[in-house]
Formats: C-alpha cells, structure tokens, sequence
C-alpha cells in the first residue's frame, strides 16, 4: 500500500461538520483572542551520541487542536513526539506543557506533568501486557498503584464506549482484539486522565486502508468533545489533511514549515515540502474538500 494512498471518501464517509479549530475558522466564528498552548518548544535539540536528531526546534501545538507532524522517515518525528512525552532527554531547549517549564521540573511535579501528555505507539499490541485485561490496563492508566478495574468500572465502560468499544471488552486480553481494536483502546487509555495533549506516533501506519478510515473517522468524531490536543505524527499527507487542523513539516531534524492544513497544502512555501505534495498521488489536483 502507497504510504500516502488517498482513502476513498466512499471508505471514509462524510466527514463531521463544525468539529475542531479548521471547521470554526473555515465558518467564521473562531472569535476572540487565539487559544493558548497545550504545549510548545523552544530551542530544542536532541542528541544520541555525536548525532544531532532534533535542531533547535521551534513549534507549538494550540489547546483543542489537533496538529499534524509529517516528513521522511529518519526527519525526527518520532524523537520530537518522545521527547515532548519525557521518553527522550533533550541536549538544550525549552519544552513547555500548558505554560508550565517541563524541562525544568523534577521528582513529583513532573511525575505528575508526565500524566498530562499520553503517548499512542504505532504498534499498540507491544504496549498492551498480554497478561492484562482491557479493564487491568485502563484502571492501572487511572492509578499505576494497582488499581482494581471494579473499582473503576463505570469509568472504563466509559472510556470504552468513548472509542466505539463494547464495555465487554474490558473482560478480555489484548489477542482477543484486531490491530484496529487495540487501537482503539490505546486511544481510550490515552484520553482517560484527559490530559493536555496526545502524541499519536503512526498509528494508523500499520493498518489496512478500511482499518485506517475507521480510526479517522473515530478521531474525526471525537473533535469537539474532547479538550486534549493531538499530536499527529505520519508519513502520510492524505491522512494528516483527513485529521487535522493545522500541520508541521519536518525535515533533517528542524520544523521547516507550520501552518493551517489548507494554507500549507495550497501554497507551500518551503522547497522540501513542495516535494513532499509533489509526491502525493493525483498532484498537483491534491484536492482539499
């Protein structure tokens, strides 16, 4: 399958109106002072021995927003969403979670910081203990001390339901369950602690194309309803312009271009991602509807 195959909008449906940042603002009612940020970086840079992976990254992601990361594999992307989730030590630089210094804080406040921004892996099957239930790993999500599901249930039926799940699944075991399943319930664990951003790490990369359509359209219908922010990391431009509101190009480690969706695609202003357009099947009639 292309990496940036164009889902069918007969696979995808119609799209939900008057969801996220993009809709609000194509309408005209995105009224009022910008909103703040779920989390922004300055300066970044990452290093793992003498190679240098991120270079003085610049970049924001809005509250409420969901904000597409994209470039060639090997461009950072990976890094800079695990590094933003405390998995990587930056070199230098500024990461800032809902206005607070997250670099800068130790033991229990960035223990808790840390609750703030949930990671989705690409492989969500590696992150799921096959020797927990659905409900063990959603509770332990609310209290890594050994919470009992029961205790939870009615927040775990919940949480299940939010991603199109049957509150049965809590009593099964991550093998019971489809690539795109266990998606889903990588998603629900995520969102359970509401936090102030998701960083979504390819994770519709390893689907087929029908699987894919599911979790946009999941996605797409949760926009509204849920405070967190996204961020989007994928190769894949037709799925980011399906997902997101504004989008960030990385290339050689640097953020060299960030914008709305519709503004980027229709009048790119860095050579590197005219190319990566260029490279979309049906350029240059990559359409935005």
């Amino acid at each position: 399958m292309n990496a940036n195959a164009q889902i069918p909008p007969a696979v995808l449906g119609p799209q939900p109106a008057g969801l996220g940042r993009r809709a609000a603002l194509a309408a005209g009612k995105a009224e009022g002072p910008a909103a703040p940020h779920a989390a922004s970086v300055t300066n970044l840079n990452v290093r793992f021995g003498a190679a240098h992976v991120l270079k003085d990254v610049i970049m924001a992601v809005p509250a409420g927003t969901v904000v597409g990361l994209v470039g060639e594999s090997g461009s950072g992307k990976s890094t800079l969403g695990k590094t933003l989730v405390g998995i990587n030590k930056p070199a230098s630089g500024e990461i800032t979670i809902g206005g607070e210094d997250f670099t800068r804080m130790h033991g229990k406040r960035r223990r808790q910081m840390r609750r703030e921004v949930q990671y989705i892996p690409q492989d969500p099957y590696s992150s799921l203990s096959p020797r927990r239930t659905t409900g063990q790993t959603l509770a332990e999500a609310l209290d890594p001390h050994g919470a009992n599901p029961m205790e939870h249930r009615e927040v775990i039926a919940a949480a299940l339901e939010r991603v199109k799940l049957d509150p049965s699944a809590a009593e099964k075991y991550p093998h019971e369950f489809s690539g795109g399943q266990r998606q889903r319930i990588a998603i629900a664990r995520a969102l359970m602690l509401e936090p102030r951003l998701v960083i979504a790490d390819e994770i519709t990369s390893a689907l087929d194309v029908s699987v894919q359509a599911d979790i946009i359209r999941l996605l797409q219908g949760m926009r509204g309803k849920v405070d967190s922010a996204m961020l989007f990391i994928s190769h894949n431009l037709a799925v980011v312009q399906q997902v997101c509101d504004e989008v960030m190009v990385m290339y050689q480690g640097r953020i060299v271009e960030q914008g709305l969706i519709e503004s980027v695609y229709r009048n790119p202003q860095h050579d590197y991602t005219k190319k990566l357009l260029a490279s979309v099947p049906g350029s240059p009639a990559f359409t935005l509807d």
